[in-house]
């Protein structure tokens, strides 16, 4: 396991790990991502365009780049968190964790027991880590698989506490895009906006007094920056269409002589 859980080490450690976040469905995208340095690569399958067969091969592809992998499941798709670690997934993001009995299934899903309820079957996951005794792997898992619940909802802030204090949930990861609609009822979609901002602290509040990960979907690098001098550790940045289409962008621009 050497080669492999960097992701949890890393975070264990203390030290703010910066994440690129892929929703384009190909694996070699994945791997550029990681190889330009990200330390960690996030496989969006609940708004991103991954399939089972391309999630396998890209987290073998962010293996490959020298990051670690995370998936960020469906809504209420456990099954697809367990599958994710099967694979070799280091982390597992879970969108729209709103209450405690949500977390505590997440956790059911991605922690082997005594903590959860997760089925055995990680020969993928053994296999990228070069691990040959499947017990050393079975003893573990649980705490070198990082699972962070999203806080995107008005009912998630209000069971904040419960939820991050769950056994096995080991990080909160705010979702700004969501919350900044549901905080608005509606009426605007702004990760920037003031409410947003104020509640940010609450859940690095949280996250911290229960010992756990704070974390944050981010636009750009320099909310990123911002946010870890906050206290967020587990920063995702843009997204591999957002860095395709600025590339292309500035190319273009040069070319129209501007």
């Amino acid at each position: 396991m050497s080669t492999t859980f960097s992701l949890a080490r890393r975070l264990k450690a203390g030290e703010t790990v910066y994440s690129g976040w892929c929703g384009l469905p190909y694996p070699l995208v994945a791997e550029i991502i990681a190889r330009e340095g990200f330390p960690a690569v996030a496989l969006d399958s609940q708004h991103g365009l991954w399939d089972t067969a391309s999630i396998t091969h890209a987290i073998a592809a962010v293996h490959q780049g020298g990051a670690a992998p995370l998936v960020r499941v469906p809504v209420g798709d456990y099954g697809a968190v367990s599958r994710a670690l099967d694979f070799g997934a280091e982390g597992i993001i879970a969108p729209m964790i709103n209450t405690a009995a949500d977390a505590r299934a997440f956790v059911a899903a991605a922690k082997y027991p005594p903590v959860g309820e997760r089925s055995w079957g990680p020969h993928r996951a053994t296999m990228l880590g070069g691990i040959a005794d499947q017990k050393e792997y079975l003893a573990a898992a649980n705490t070198l698989t990082v699972t962070l619940a999203m806080v995107e909802t008005r009912t998630a802030l209000a069971n904040l506490d419960a939820i991050a204090a769950t056994p096995g949930i080991d990080g909160l990861f705010l979702g700004p895009s969501d919350l900044s609609i549901t905080l608005s009822e509606g009426r605007n979609l702004d990760p920037l906006l003031q409410e947003v901002e104020g509640h940010l602290d609450r859940i690095i509040a949280a996250a911290h007094k229960t010992g756990k990960i704070a974390g944050a979907y981010c636009h750009n690098a320099d909310r990123a920056v911002a946010l870890s001098r906050r206290g967020a550790r587990y920063l995702a940045v843009s997204s591999d269409m957002a860095f395709l289409r600025a590339g292309t962008a500035a190319q273009v621009k040069v070319l129209r002589g501007g």
